[in-house]
């Protein structure tokens, strides 16, 4: 156990910052990109622009309160992997109790702008709360973390829709679905930079579970990204717009498999495909609206 406290070597605002990750905001992004599928496509591309800011800032705020979490559960752990080891928890740049004011602080900003939606999306925020709490500990007892993980994406959807329709519709479990199965590819490629320091650590991680069939198990979630989200545009009648993004974030995805399947990959290519995934996201968001509008 490292409990020892060291004297910060950045500034204490500088530092939150980082603890945040606003220094990293493919994760933010990452997250707010679902979020705003479902908003979106709920209203038929047009929705009213105070809910839009609402659900952007209340992802940023989730997101940022899963961060911290994930960082208090890992404070003893992130200082013996190498891409961890610089976080402000693990380097002991903060303190725990700071740590924990900063989750209060960002759950609180994230309760008070759940307050604005109608009382069955306010409930579906609440039910998240658990997932995101649980995941960074999900990595300890259960083999594939990345799937509580993508459970918590995928209430990103539910919440933004029912926003706008007050109900869960059919479609709503299609670009649920998408998102999840999205998730899990793009979080199991994060996760195989770190499979030695996990391995050694003896924590679990959905890159250790598929072992030498990783590439393949993201090239199957990825797939079955493009099969649920062509179910929607088909249910949706999307138009031109959304077929061309998808055929876009298709040939992206392709390629990322096929980059995953070459030997002696570096690892910074793992983080150059988690952040590409930001872009493909925001490309079937372009479609999307162009799908529903033109």
């Amino acid at each position: 156990m490292l409990t020892e406290q060291h004297p910060p070597s950045v500034p204490t605002w500088l530092a939150i910052a980082r603890l945040l990750r606003w220094d990293k905001p493919a994760g933010r992004l990452i997250l707010m990109v679902p979020a705003l599928w479902a908003v979106f496509l709920a209203a038929q591309g047009t929705p009213p622009i105070p809910l839009v800011g609402v659900i952007i800032l209340g992802t940023l705020a989730t997101s940022a309160a899963g961060c911290v979490i994930n960082d208090l559960w890992d404070r003893d752990i992130d200082p013996q992997v190498e891409r961890t080891k610089e976080r402000p928890l693990a380097s002991r740049a903060l303190s725990v109790q700071v740590g924990v004011v900063v989750v209060l602080v960002a759950m609180s900003c994230a309760g008070i702008l759940a307050l604005y939606l109608n009382p069955f999306t306010f409930w579906l925020c609440v039910a998240a709360v658990p997932v995101i709490v649980f995941y960074p500990s999900a990595k300890r007892v259960f083999p594939i973390p990345q799937l509580v993980l993508s459970i918590a994406w995928g209430f990103a959807v539910l919440i933004s829709w029912s926003a706008v329709t007050e109900n869960l519709q059919p479609a709503t479990w299609f670009l649920w679905a998408a998102t999840v199965t999205w998730t899990l590819g793009f979080d199991t490629v994060y996760a195989m930079s770190d499979r030695e320091d996990d391995q050694k650590l003896g924590v679990n991680s959905s890159a250790l579970f598929f072992g030498d069939y990783a590439p393949e198990a993201v090239g199957l979630f990825f797939a079955a990204t493009v099969g649920f989200l062509a179910r929607l545009g088909f249910v949706m009648q999307l138009h031109w717009g959304f077929w061309i993004a998808l055929g876009v974030a298709t040939i992206g995805w392709i390629w990322h498999y096929t980059r995953l399947r070459q030997p002696d990959i570096s690892k910074p290519v793992y983080g150059e495909i988690f952040r590409q995934n930001v872009w493909i996201g925001f490309v079937l968001l372009a479609g999307m609206i162009g799908g529903l509008l033109f």
